[in-house]
């Protein structure tokens, strides 16, 4: 398994929706895609789902064919393999990172996020998040404000973590 993406940041947006990918992002991309070697373009999944999702998923390669063989396992027809397909394989594109570490999102999904001038990026270990900065400001603040809700101030979320099993 390839590394996990890490962090967050804020970059440019230019005017034809090209937007610079993290460094550390795009060593995790090219180590997670099996066919990317030097002088080839990385490629990743960009699943931008319905109407009200506000953000774009971006998926490494392995990551992706981690989930095609998941939904491989599904029950043909069922409700929540027709769901992932439709997400995973209807809601979304396959993209490269060019050779100058960007990455260019189309007008119809900047539109649909809200992205303008820039593009907030988060990890969340296999995969990453592309927002409107004020949009993910706004929902991480409400977020934020439900947890406070439910867990005391000096709370440790890796409390929740399950055990792993026995190593041998």
């Amino acid at each position: 398994m390839a590394r996990r993406f890490r962090g967050s940041d804020t970059f440019k947006v230019d005017a034809k929706g090209r937007v610079s990918i993290p460094a550390p992002f795009r060593r995790v991309i090219e180590a997670a895609d099996p066919d990317w070697k030097d002088g080839l373009r990385p490629n990743i999944v960009i699943v931008y789902g319905p109407e009200s999702q506000d953000w774009l998923d971006v998926y490494s390669m392995e990551a992706v064919h981690e989930m095609d063989a998941q939904i491989a396992l599904m029950q043909r027809g069922s409700a929540e393999r027709l769901m992932n397909e439709e997400l995973l394989y209807g809601q979304s594109f396959e993209a490269q990172i060019d050779d100058d570490g960007r990455l260019t999102i189309p007008q119809k999904y900047r539109d649909k996020i809200g992205l303008a001038s820039e593009a907030f990026f988060i990890s969340a270990g296999d995969y990453f998040r592309i927002w409107n900065p004020g949009t993910y400001e706004a929902k991480s603040a409400r977020r934020s404000a439900r947890l406070a809700d439910r867990y005391p101030e000096d709370f440790d979320p890796r409390s929740l973590l399950p055990a792993l099993p026995p190593k041998g």
